[in-house]
């Protein structure tokens, strides 16, 4: 719909491309809504138009208005890790109770943020001492940033929610600089991303937003559906267009759906319907336990590909919490069917491998801020936050970046003696390493970096056990080795450190090939890093790429997709609708994330339900989901809910299977 509206703007309404901007929350969909736009504009029409995510385009706007904003060109960004490990410094505790301290500060910053109140703004409002300490840890908290001349994730839409607000100067030349917004997934916009949408649109009302609050499913997130609704009341003149024909579902499975989401209250009442027909039962097929659960999945999936002549990647398996998985994989890797499970950890995701890179990219570029407040206090240095926030304030002033401050003779007035030798020691062991380094002994100087800093014993301070710091250790040698593999020329070898850790190796998947990241010549140290790093955000990309391989994904991570063939594994109670949602009342949330799992399936859904499941050691009953009862009867096709149903059914399957084996030979 929106790739259809922005070729409508520029073909029929006079919009120049490079005054229409469209938003939406995923790479991918902001990927693939650019490659659409550009099959309908052939040529130039097209040429200069934004696509991209709410984050990415508050990114333009920061990096264009840093100086607005108060900072310097060059800011850091900082991830959830970073953010962790500023607020924990800032706590002055490293206990396990200052841990979970940080998890809940943490996400009660984001949804202020999320919400548009500064600390300021949250002053007076705690209601126990506990909350008092958070209110002052994220005054503290954005102080420090501004010093480091930071900004975090939330900041990306917060900070020109605030500049916008407060610079009419500035908001005008937004506004007339994006002249048409368009906004995908809009049901899961929160209060600071609406907001951004109000002040870049102003009072033209040059708007179209799509959204569905049937899908509203992130409101752990701070999303808010009641956004549609304010849309009614900010935006006079308002036309809703029902958009209730399907394009993916067969009628049966969209008449189960509709019935499941009559059962919540909505803003736009809508009747999905197709053109594809009434379609199969929905399967509903209760078992005994998780692994006969697990089985007969297999064996679905390995019956359906040879009956229907389907690939592996036609189906999907759906589940409600990413531990459901585990007994699955085991089951498809006995039986040999391949599979893909999203949202695996990346291998420089990992703590360990972002430490490392983080010492790596400040050895081949000392201006990279973000890398240097990583690993300043990894391990421990006896640097605290007072002397990060001087040296952070004086490079700023100085606008050079943190590590050339550590040179000047002006920041020695401004702090502590022993503060500025710690600061001094650091930056004399960093020049020592990059004298090696431009002396032609790179490999030499980052493997005696590792061991300088000790980072095994950092590793077994901070880790649950031996084993995790040893495998973690590994991860760094395998690390090292690819780096030194890159920095040898090409037919050269090197000496590998080699691990029975199956996980390990699996997840160091992201790291490049010999022949993916050797030239012809021998590289530098700086672009054998660079090219790791662009290789992992090259495997990002790929793993949204369709091999013929299963998918394994939460209903969360689903929403956007369909498959022709989907499961949807405990349709139990506690796990669909979840326990943490039916203790907190949020049974409607529940609904809707089975109304995305159940219209993810494109010709045929199954539901399973086991009797028992096996949890914290004991066997515990399970209940089929509430949600069960809530589909049409009509529509369903209930097998192993009585005695002998389990024995009939199979019967009848083996024999499809062996009718469709005999079919390949005939």
């Amino acid at each position: 719909m929106i790739t259809r509206k922005i070729a409508y703007l520029i073909q029929a309404c006079g919009y120049r491309a490079h005054h229409i901007a469209a938003v939406t929350f995923t790479n991918k969909a902001a990927r693939e809504m650019k490659q659409r736009v550009g099959s309908l504009l052939q040529g130039s029409p097209s040429r200069g138009l934004t696509v991209c995510t709410f984050h990415h385009l508050g990114l333009k706007i920061i990096q264009r208005e840093a100086q607005a904003l108060g900072r310097k060109s060059g800011f850091s960004i900082f991830d959830d890790q970073d953010s962790k490990a500023l607020l924990k410094d800032l706590l002055l505790d490293h206990s396990d109770a200052a841990a979970n301290l940080v998890d809940i500060c943490q996400q009660q910053i984001s949804n202020w943020k999320n919400s548009c109140l500064s600390p300021a703004a949250v002053v007076g409002t705690a209601e126990s001492p506990q909350e008092e300490r958070i209110v002052e840890l994220y005054r503290r908290y954005e102080q420090a940033l501004t010093s480091y001349n930071a900004v975090d994730f939330d900041d990306l839409i917060t900070l020109p929610v605030q500049l916008l607000e407060s610079n009419e100067q500035v908001r005008e030349r937004w506004q007339n600089k994006i002249r048409y917004l368009l906004v995908d997934e809009y049901q899961d916009t929160n209060t600071s991303q609406y907001r951004l949408v109000q002040l870049i649109v102003g009072n033209r009302g040059k708007l179209t937003v799509v959204g569905d609050d049937d899908q509203s499913i992130y409101s752990w997130r701070g999303a808010n559906p009641e956004n549609l609704v304010q849309l009614e009341a900010d935006f006079m003149g308002l036309k809703v267009v029902k958009l209730e024909q399907n394009y993916r579902s067969t009628n049966r499975i969209l008449r189960a759906a509709n019935t499941l989401i009559d059962n919540n209250p909505h803003i736009y009442d809508k009747k999905l319907w197709s053109e594809k027909g009434l379609g199969d039962t929905i399967q509903v097929v209760q078992v005994s336990n998780e692994e006969a659960e697990t089985e007969r999945i297999a064996n679905q999936i390995i019956e359906q590909k040879l009956q229907r002549g389907a690939r592996f990647k036609d189906f999907a398996v759906l589940v409600r919490s990413n531990h459901q998985s585990r007994l699955l994989e085991l089951k498809l890797q006995a039986k040999q069917v391949p599979y893909h499970l999203t949202g695996g950890t990346s291998f420089f995701a990992r703590g360990e491998i972002k430490d490392i890179m983080g010492y790596l990219r400040v050895l081949v570029n000392p201006d990279d801020d973000s890398a240097f407040l990583r690993i300043v206090n990894v391990p421990r240095r006896k640097i605290g936050i007072s002397t990060l926030e001087t040296l952070g304030q004086y490079s700023t002033e100085r606008n050079c970046s943190l590590f050339a401050a550590i040179g000047e003779l002006g920041l020695q007035q401004r702090m502590p003696e022993a503060n500025y030798t710690r600061l001094q020691k650091l930056g004399d062991w960093f020049k020592a390493l990059q004298r090696r380094v431009d002396n032609g002994y790179a490999m030499q100087a980052v493997r005696e970096m590792v061991d300088d800093i000790d980072y095994l014993g950092w590793l077994h301070q901070n880790s649950s056990s031996t084993a995790v710091a040893e495998r973690r250790m590994e991860n760094v040698h395998f690390l090292l080795t690819s780096v030194a593999k890159g920095l040898l020329p090409k037919g050269s070898s090197t000496a590998s450190r080699e691990t029975d850790d199956e996980e390990a190796l699996a997840d160091r998947s992201a790291i490049v090939e010999d022949e993916d990241i050797e030239d012809e010549e021998q590289s530098s140290l700086e672009e054998v890093i660079k090219k790791l790093l662009l290789r992992d955000l090259l495997d990002q990309q790929s793993e949204e790429q369709a091999d013929d391989k299963a998918q394994i994904m939460t209903l969360h991570a689903s929403k956007g997709l369909e498959f022709p063939h989907v499961f949807i594994m405990g349709f139990e109670e506690d796990t669909l609708p979840h326990r943490n949602s039916v203790e907190d009342d949020n049974i409607e949330e529940e609904r809707r994330l089975a109304y995305v799992g159940i219209t993810r399936a494109q010709q045929t859904l199954t539901l399973t339900i086991a009797r028992q499941r096996k949890q914290f050691g004991e066997m515990l009953q399970c209940q089929p989901s509430r949600f069960l009862e809530e589909l049409p009867a009509e529509d369903l096709h209930r097998n192993g809910f009585s005695d002998g149903d389990d024995g009939a059914a199979n019967a009848v399957k083996a024999k499809q299977t062996l009718d469709s084996l005999k079919g390949l030979f005939d």
